[in-house]
């Protein structure tokens, strides 16, 4: 289904939209446009939440390895005794 809808362009983005899409086929090609930028930014938000995952699970091993090596120690100092 399709609904028809008035935007307002600068000039400068119509006169490039004119360069690249023919005049009957713009609605196509301002429908991939869009498309691809939501799409593109949509896996831009993945990549951020997944790196800001990917560190706090670096920051949480970094200290279950940090608790460990402090009873890894004790227990060798205690050992040596």
């Amino acid at each position: 289904m399709y609904q028809r809808i008035n935007i307002t362009l600068p000039n400068e983005t119509l006169q490039l939209l004119d360069r690249i899409a023919p005049k009957g086929d713009r609605s196509h090609f301002i429908d991939q446009a869009v498309k691809y930028y939501i799409n593109a930014e949509a896996k831009e938000n993945l990549r951020e939440k997944l790196k800001q995952g990917a560190v706090r699970w670096a920051e949480r091993d970094l200290g279950i390895t940090q608790d460990w090596f402090n009873i890894d120690e004790e227990s060798w100092q205690n050992a040596n005794r």
